[in-house]
Order: structure tokens, then C-alpha cells, then sequence
């Protein structure tokens, strides 16, 4: 792997690791690819961490969804779900796909590499 683009991989991957909106599935993954960074086992981890981020970068239609749900209700509480359920309809009407939170946000960034990171 090129060594820009995998310095830019690990930086997205602490900074997703290290938001509170990540979940601990991308944590482990991303934890397992940075302890393969430069061993026989990058490749498979690079594969796998792609795919749990394909799971977890959130759409934003689901990200409304669910803040709107009973589960994310009883996670949030009734208040804050309806903050987020209002900043995530202003952030699908401003045009974007995905969730806007930092870990949805990193791991968008380092999907965005994936041709080159499988390359």
C-alpha cells in the first residue's frame, strides 16, 4: 500500500475509532487492521475492515429512521432522538447520503479510498 494513502487510512481510522458515535464492531475492525499495517495479514484485514465499514457508515434515510424508532428513543432518550432525527432531515436536505457524525464521516473517507486500498 502506498505510504500516503495508508498513513491517511490509520488517521481516519483513529479518528472513527476515537468518536463516540462509533460502534464497537468498526473499533474491532479497525483495530485489527491497524495491528496487520504492515504484516502477511494486511490484505484479509483490509478486506474485512472495508466491509464492516460498507455496514456502518450509516445512509442517511436509515440514520432518520432509527432516531425516530422506538430503539432510538429508549437509546437516546425522547429529546435528544428528536434533535438528531431533525439534524439528520437538515443533512439529508442539504443533498448528502450518508450520516454526518465523525464516525460515519471517517469511515465515508476511507470507503472513498477502497479501489486503492484493495488494489
Amino acid at each position: 500500500m502506498e505510504k500516503t494513502l495508508q498513513e491517511f487510512v490509520i488517521a481516519k481510522t483513529k479518528e472513527m475509532m476515537a468518536a463516540e458515535s462509533c460502534s464497537q464492531e468498526a473499533k474491532a475492525a479497525g483495530q485489527a487492521w491497524l495491528d496487520a499495517v504492515g504484516t502477511e495479514r494486511e490484505a484479509e484485514e483490509t478486506r474485512k475492515y472495508l466491509e464492516e465499514l460498507e455496514q456502518d457508515v450509516m445512509p442517511i434515510e436509515a440514520c432518520i429512521a432509527f432516531t425516530q424508532s422506538e430503539a432510538g428513543i429508549q437509546l437516546f432518550g425522547a429529546e435528544q432522538a428528536k434533535v438528531m432525527a431533525a439534524h439528520a432531515q437538515a443533512v439529508k436536505d442539504s443533498g448528502a447520503v450518508f450520516c454526518d457524525c465523525p464516525a460515519c464521516t471517517a469511515g465515508l473517507a476511507i470507503l472513498e479510498k477502497k479501489a486503492a486500498l484493495l488494489g
